[in-house]
């Protein structure tokens, strides 16, 4: 298993809290109702998780580790929802029955895992036969900001780095259909969708968020342990977010793959 390079940092949970099926999922849409069991592998803090829940009949809920698990589950008892389960699994080796789950789903999770080919293999077998395999994920060579500041191409070299020391691929978004083809499936429909961050209620989101999460989570430790970085160069990187998040003429694209596999 890779090592989860975001962590699950206030500023991390920030943003992964507002994601739901509108902004992250909606190239699934179609494919929920009310008679669909799915499995959500990797489900982080819950926000997606949940959304699934008040559209199909029952939702299980994995992540790696009790901890992470939590998350997701505390959301679930907040809402008053009842028919999710969680488990805490390693996608590369999933503990459910073959044919388990009408829909399975992985959101922001392949560009983690240790062996993407793998999991998109497990995620196969434990769906039903005709089922979907889904899975959407970003792209950080692809992201695109205006204006260009030289702190922010630091910082995304710096992200890149860092993923791929942990083993895993930050332009995932670019090779599900590829991951999906060696993992065995013949009937992939790719697609892509963007979030563009460009008003000044986005941008301050969005700009601050980063200029947190740089300093403060997990990626900021790993920077500073493996002397990629220094505290300095971090404090110069935030900044420069805070500068762009000030810009007027801001504005910020961040790219997605998305696939939904025919098992």
């Amino acid at each position: 298993m890779a090592i989860y390079t975001h962590g699950h940092h206030e500023s991390v949970l920030r943003s992964h809290n507002v994601r739901d099926i509108g902004n992250s999922a909606a190239y699934l849409r179609p494919h929920l109702h009310d008679g669909v069991r799915l499995l959500d592998v990797g489900a982080g803090p819950g926000s997606i998780t949940v959304d699934f829940a008040s559209v199909v009949a029952h939702v299980t809920a994995t992540e790696i580790d009790e901890a992470a698990l939590s998350l997701s589950r505390e959301l679930a008892a907040e809402r008053g929802l009842t028919n999710l389960d969680f488990s805490v699994e390693d996608v590369h080796e999933l503990s459910f029955p073959d044919g388990s789950f009408d829909v399975v789903h992985a959101h922001q999770v392949l560009q983690h895992v240790a062996d993407p080919v793998q999991a998109l293999r497990e995620m196969r077998r434990v769906a039903v036969p005709g089922g979907v395999v889904a899975a959407r994920d970003a792209d950080y060579a692809g992201f695109l900001s205006f204006p260009v500041l030289p702190e922010l191409d630091r910082w995304l070299d710096l992200y890149r780095r860092a993923a791929r020391a942990n083993g895993g691929e930050p332009d995932a978004g670019r090779r599900l259909l590829s991951w999906a083809r060696a993992a065995g499936f013949t009937d992939v429909e790719a697609t892509a969708s963007t979030w563009c961050y460009a008003t000044p209620e986005q941008r301050e989101w969005w700009g601050g968020m980063w200029a947190d999460r740089i300093r403060e989570s997990a990626l900021a430790r790993q920077l500073l342990d493996s002397k990629m970085a220094t505290a300095g160069d971090l404090d110069e990187i935030s900044a420069a977010w805070r500068r762009w998040a000030a810009d007027g003429d801001g504005w910020y694209l961040v790219p997605h793959g998305e696939i939904i596999a025919r098992a």
